[in-house]
């Protein structure tokens, strides 16, 4: 398998370790302090981070057969950053920051390795 491919897939490994975890996380946890319906949506939208996470493993499993969904990918996590950068620019930084700039930064960042690499491999296939 080509650098680049491995590349591709070791980031979509890692986007689907995240959203698998953060999509448990938050339906566990919810938005507790909140109106039932601010909660229902939380856990809602935590379900469909779930689901992402198994979307990028199947991908990142077969990654050999995987061509335009790649990039849908890439742009499903970099509009999940813009989300935060929206809600820090309108509401602020959550306590602890060091934990939600972890979470912006690769949603910020793996987009721009994912495209560039899968793209680099798209051109190696015969």
């Amino acid at each position: 398998m080509p650098a680049s491919q491995r590349t591709t897939q070791v980031c979509l490994f890692i986007v689907a370790a995240i959203a698998l975890l953060g999509g448990t996380v938050q339906m566990v946890l919810g938005q507790p302090q909140t109106a039932p319906r601010l909660d229902n949506v939380h856990r809602f939208m935590a379900g469909v981070y779930f689901s992402v996470g198994f979307i990028n493993l199947w991908a990142a499993s077969t990654i050999t057969r995987q061509g335009p969904l790649v990039y849908l990918l890439a742009l499903g996590v970099l509009l999940a950053g813009v989300g935060r950068l929206v809600s820090i620019s309108q509401v602020g930084l959550p306590e602890p920051h060091a934990v939600w700039l972890g979470y912006l930064i690769p949603e910020l960042v793996l987009p721009f390795v994912i495209a560039p690499s899968h793209r680099a491999s798209a051109r190696l296939r015969p």
